[in-house]
């Protein structure tokens, strides 16, 4: 009975495992989930570095504004000291002292509590609105966070199908003809977890400082609404006297 023939070695196999080898040797749709986790990974940190600049000097100015706004003991005064800091902390003297302003000659007769409410629906705005923009982007980590790791996965199954695939038309079992794009297949995954773990952490520390920046805004808000009060009750002390 005559032996049966070896089977053919596989000299087209990849040879090269490391990641850039793995990468050259994978499937078309297994190179373009890597592609396209790398470029969020590139967008991740991108983001980090953009915010991080932005909320530093945000913060840095709306600080300053508040140092002057708690020294202040009038909004005129506040403004003076704030000087040409720009920012929503600025932009909330500017806009108290503008409607105060605009108000001068109805306060006699309709009092301050008008001014006070119109105040305060400016600042609100201004409050809300500098939030918002300083959020811009974070959505971008959250939806890496939560969805890199399944494109990786789906990447894997990819892979590990064409494996399968490979096996059979090769009518072999021999690890050395699995284990190659098994390899490609997991590297999908490690790099979708790389994309997403940084991801998951920035987004964290972005919440966390978003929250103590709207603090800021909030405490600064609230020192320009007491500087509009007192600013109204020196001049009803002063009718008084006249």
């Amino acid at each position: 009975m005559a032996a049966e023939a070896p089977a053919p070695l596989h000299t087209d196999l990849p040879q090269d495992l490391t990641p850039v080898g793995m990468y050259r040797a994978a499937h078309p749709v297994v190179k373009a989930v890597m592609i396209g986790l790398v470029l969020a990974s590139l967008a991740t940190w991108t983001i980090w570095l953009a915010k991080s600049v932005e909320l530093a000097a945000a913060r840095r100015r709306l600080r300053g504004t508040l140092r002057a706004v708690r020294a202040a003991h009038s909004l005129d005064e506040a403004i003076g000291l704030n000087g040409k800091r720009r920012g929503p902390g600025a932009a909330m003297l500017h806009v108290a002292r503008h409607e105060a302003g605009v108000s001068e000659p109805a306060l006699d007769a309709a009092g301050g509590e008008g001014l006070k409410e119109r105040v305060a629906a400016a600042l609100g705005r201004i409050e809300a609105g500098a939030g918002r923009r300083m959020s811009v982007g974070t959505g971008v980590l959250a939806t890496v966070g939560s969805v890199a790791p399944f494109v990786g996965l789906f990447g894997t199954v990819w892979g590990i199908m064409n494996a399968f695939i490979g096996i059979s038309h090769s009518k072999t079992t021999n690890l050395a003809v699995v284990a190659p794009g098994i390899a490609e297949a997991l590297l999908a995954t490690a790099i979708g977890l790389v994309a997403a773990i940084p991801a998951v952490v920035i987004y964290n520390h972005f919440a966390r400082a978003t929250a103590r920046y709207r603090a800021l805004l909030a405490d600064t808000s609230t020192g320009v609404s007491i500087l509009v009060s007192r600013d109204l009750d020196f001049r009803a002390a002063r009718r008084r006297e006249e």
